[in-house]
C-alpha cells in the first residue's frame, strides 16, 4: 500500500469500500472471491488498500481491542506499536508530570502512544520519518477526534530540538529487513542519539527492547520492564523528572476483570473500554541475594519482567523462599504465599533426570495432559514430549501435570508439579 492508495481510502468512496470489505469473507478460502467481487466495481489499488486495512485491523485487536476497528495500520507500524493497555499505563505517568508544555514524540509510528497521552490529557506533537506511516498516524488522531491535542508531522527525529516541549517520548526502530535488532547501537536512530536528544527535556521516556543490557542503562535513569498477561512485551528508560527514585522496576499488567483480585494494583482505564490492573515491583533496600536451599513444597516461577529487572530476590523474600541453584531463577518455599509476581506450583516429586523413570512416573500417575517448562536445561522440549509419548493431540488420561526441567549445579533435575490450588491462595489472602 502506497501513500496515494491510503489517501484514497480516507475519501468517502474509500470509506464505503472499506466498510464493504469489513463485512465480507476474508478467510483464506473466501479472500480471492471477495477481492474479485470488489474489483468489479472499484479500482484495484483501492480494493487492495481496503483489504489490507481490514486484515490488519483484525490482527490489531490483540493490541488495541475494539479500538482497532476504527484505526489504520501499516504492517511494520502494527508490529512495533505499543499495546493499548501499556500505552494507557504509560500515559498516566506522563500526565502526573508537572508540566504545562506538550510532549514531543520522536518516531511516533502509527500514533498509538500519542493517542493514549492525548486521551490522558497530555497534548503532543509526533514526528515520523516515513510519509505513509505519518499519514496513518494523522488518520488515527482524526479517527479519535483528538486533532486539537495531538498532531503529526514528517521529520527526521535526529534533527529535532526538544526546546519548547516539557517532555519527550521516543520509540526508535528495532526491526530491519533482516529482523529484530538487539544491539542498542543498531536502533534507528541509535539509542545514544535518542538519549542525547531526550536528555535535553525536563523528563523523557525511551522505549527499548526487553533484552537491553543493564549496563546500557544510563546513570540516573530508571529502567522498567513491562509484561502483559505473563509475557514480557517491552522495556522503557525513564529520564530526568519522569524517572522514579529507583534504578529498575518490573511492571505487570493484567488486562480485563481480575475477578476481585484486590486492591494490590492500580486500576488503569484502557482505550477501548476494558480495564487493566497494574502492579509494580521495585528493589528493596538492603536486600541481599536469595538464600540457597533445598527444594521446598512449592516452586515459584517469577514473571519474565521480574527476571529481566533482576528482582528475583524480592520475590524470594515475599514468599519466604530461596533458590535451589543460585544461578537459576526458580524460587522454592515451604509456604504458599499469594503474589502476582510469580506463578506458584506444588512440587509432588523431585527426580534426577531420567527419561525411563519420567515415563514410568507419568504413566503411574495417569497423566494425560503434560505441560513442560524449563530453565537451565538443554533438553529439547519437543523431542522430550515425543519420547514421553505426549506428541499426539488427544489426551492419554484425565490428570494434568507440569514437568519442570532445571538443574542444581551440574545435576539435571525434573520436578513433577501441579499449579498451586487457587482456592488455597485465596484463603491465605
Amino acid at each position: 500500500m502506497d501513500i496515494a492508495a491510503f489517501a484514497s481510502l480516507l475519501t468517502p468512496p474509500g470509506q464505503a469500500v472499506l466498510a464493504e470489505a469489513a463485512g465480507s469473507d476474508l478467510s483464506e478460502n473466501g479472500l480471492i472471491t471477495t477481492a474479485s467481487r470488489l474489483r468489479e466495481r472499484h479500482p484495484a489499488d483501492l480494493v487492495a488498500a481496503a483489504l489490507t486495512q481490514v486484515r490488519l485491523r483484525e490482527r490489531a485487536r490483540a493490541k488495541f481491542g475494539r479500538d482497532a476497528a476504527r484505526m489504520y495500520f501499516t504492517p511494520a507500524g502494527l508490529e512495533q506499536s505499543t499495546r493499548a493497555s501499556v500505552a494507557a499505563y504509560r500515559a498516566r505517568r506522563f500526565a502526573s508530570f508537572a508540566s504545562t508544555e506538550p510532549t514531543l514524540e520522536l518516531g511516533c509510528g502509527i500514533g498509538g502512544d500519542l493517542i493514549a497521552r492525548a486521551r490522558a490529557g497530555v497534548p503532543g506533537m509526533g514526528v515520523e520519518l516515513d510519509p505513509l506511516t505519518a499519514a496513518v498516524a494523522r488518520a488515527n488522531v482524526d479517527a479519535f477526534g483528538l486533532g486539537e491535542s495531538a498532531s503529526v508531522r514528517e521529520g527526521d527525529a535526529t534533527r529535532e530540538d526538544p526546546g519548547g516541549y516539557g517532555t519527550v517520548f521516543a520509540d526508535p526502530g528495532r526491526r530491519t529487513a533482516r529482523g529484530r535488532v538487539f544491539d542498542p547501537r543498531s536502533y534507528e536512530p541509535p539509542l545514544d542519539t535518542v538519549l542525547e536528544i531526550a536528555g535535553r527535556a525536563g523528563g523523557a521516556c525511551v522505549k527499548v527492547a526487553p533484552g537491553i543490557p543493564h549496563e546500557a542503562v544510563p546513570d540516573g535513569a530508571e529502567a522498567e520492564w513491562i509484561s502483559v498477561g505473563g509475557e514480557v512485551k517491552e522495556a522503557a528508560l525513564w529520564l530526568g523528572g519522569l524517572a522514579g527514585n529507583v534504578r529498575r522496576r518490573a511492571t505487570l499488567i493484567t488486562e480485563g476483570d481480575r475477578g476481585g483480585a484486590g486492591a494490590a494494583g492500580t486500576d488503569v482505564a484502557e482505550p477501548g473500554g476494558a480495564g487493566a490492573w497494574v502492579e509494580t515491583l521495585t528493589p528493596e533496600p538492603g536486600l541481599g541475594d536469595p538464600a540457597v536451599r533445598e527444594w521446598g513444597r512449592y516452586l515459584y516461577e517469577p514473571d519474565g519482567a521480574v527476571i529481566r529487572a533482576h528482582l528475583v530476590a524480592e520475590v524470594a523474600a515475599r514468599v519466604n523462599g530461596g533458590l535451589a541453584d543460585p544461578k537459576i531463577a526458580y524460587v522454592t518455599s515451604d509456604e504458599l504465599v499469594p503474589t502476582p509476581f510469580a506463578a506458584a506450583y506444588e512440587i509432588e516429586d523431585v527426580l534426577g533426570f531420567s527419561l525411563k523413570r519420567l515415563k514410568a512416573e507419568l504413566r503411574r500417575r495417569e497423566v494425560g495432559v503434560l505441560t513442560v517448562k524449563k530453565r537451565g536445561s538443554a533438553v529439547d522440549v519437543d523431542r522430550l514430549r515425543r519420547d514421553l509419548g505426549f506428541a499426539r493431540k488427544a489426551p492419554r488420561g484425565a490428570k494434568e501435570m507440569t514437568l519442570v526441567l532445571t538443574r542444581v549445579g551440574t545435576a539435571p533435575i525434573a520436578l513433577l508439579t501441579r499449579p498451586a490450588d487457587h482456592r488455597a491462595l485465596n484463603q491465605s489472602q
